[in-house]
């Protein structure tokens, strides 16, 4: 692949440094600085933005709905033909229901479990309630408007895989996508490796209970070797198998930009720099981004091994 980035499909915005959730499995909410994407900034990268052929913008946090006028940045992007897609904890959803229906084109939630699960999860009273009526308000104004979830899979719900997929569909989600959290230091702000990796045997009878039931029928987005591909990726963390790479294009099709101006090749590697006082193409092919995807061998990388959220994209189909 070429090192130099000449087309960039997917762009990921971190608008909003902080979150309003308390995650067992991330540290981002002990953020104590709010950083935040201006529209100003936004604005001085868009000519980069439209010269790279970005067709898909995700903002991602924290909490992107934290920001203080976020559909503005979303705004700015629409009008040049961009996808916006928001991913929420969910607890805002009601509060911005009618900017959500008209400035954005997707919601991603994050949903980890039925209720109570969930709530113990995340450590936020009420917050599935929350969700759903976020939910419930957004489809009241657009009801074919798209919300979708993803679930982090860890100790307090690996046994509730089959449960989270009836709470989605009970509140309206479109569809439902599971990932293996990250255990790793440094993921989601850890500072050291974290303790919510599951049981394995349960695990294990969970997920091919779900790959049985729920066999490739739309709503559950991974078919079966992917579901399986979790319990895999605790099996590695544990040394019983060894870890293995994904299939992972991210850094030569994609960028992940902080709220502190950092750029990222994706949300697990280092940045390869900083925006300040620069552009974003002169980032993405600065001497330090064009020396790691030179070096990048994405099997045979420590980091890239132990991905749990990787992307591929057919740079052909994005082209069209």
């Amino acid at each position: 692949m070429n090192a130099t980035i000449t087309r960039l499909p997917i762009l990921v915005l971190e608008p909003h440094s902080r979150c309003n959730c308390r995650c067992v499995m991330c540290d981002i909410w002990k953020r104590t600085d709010a950083e935040e994407l201006s529209a100003g900034e936004l604005e001085r990268h868009m000519a980069d933005i439209e010269r790279l052929g970005v067709t898909w913008v995700v903002f991602t946090g924290g909490e992107p709905l934290m920001h203080s006028d976020l559909f503005r940045l979303a705004a700015m992007l629409r009008a040049r033909g961009i996808k916006v897609t928001i991913l929420s904890t969910g607890l805002l959803l009601e509060r911005y229901a009618l900017q959500i229906a008209e400035g954005a084109d997707e919601v991603i939630v994050s949903l980890d479990g039925p209720p109570e699960i969930h709530d113990a999860i995340r450590r936020v009273p009420n917050a599935f309630e929350r969700l759903a009526a976020g939910v419930r308000a957004v489809h009241a104004l657009a009801p074919d408007f798209p919300i979708a979830a993803r679930c982090t899979v860890q100790s307090q719900n690996a046994g509730h895989l089959r449960a989270t997929v009836e709470a989605a569909r009970a509140i309206g989600l479109r569809s439902l996508s599971f990932l293996a959290a990250d255990l790793s230091a440094g993921a989601f702000d850890h500072t050291a490796e974290s303790t919510v990796a599951p049981e394995l045997a349960e695990l294990e009878r969970e997920i091919e209970a779900l790959a049985a039931e729920y066999p490739n029928d739309g709503f559950v987005l991974e078919s079966p070797e992917k579901l399986r591909r979790i319990v895999r990726h605790f099996r590695a963390c544990v040394g019983l198998e060894a870890h293995r790479a994904p299939r992972c294009n991210a850094p030569w099709v994609s960028a992940v930009v902080e709220s502190s101006g950092d750029v990222r090749p994706c949300f697990f590697h280092s940045p390869v720099g900083n925006l300040a006082g620069t552009t974003l193409e002169a980032v993405l092919n600065g001497p330090r981004a064009i020396a790691f995807r030179e070096s990048l061998r994405v099997a045979g990388n420590a980091i890239c091994q132990r991905c749990v959220c990787s992307l591929y994209v057919d740079v052909t189909e994005a082209r069209r």
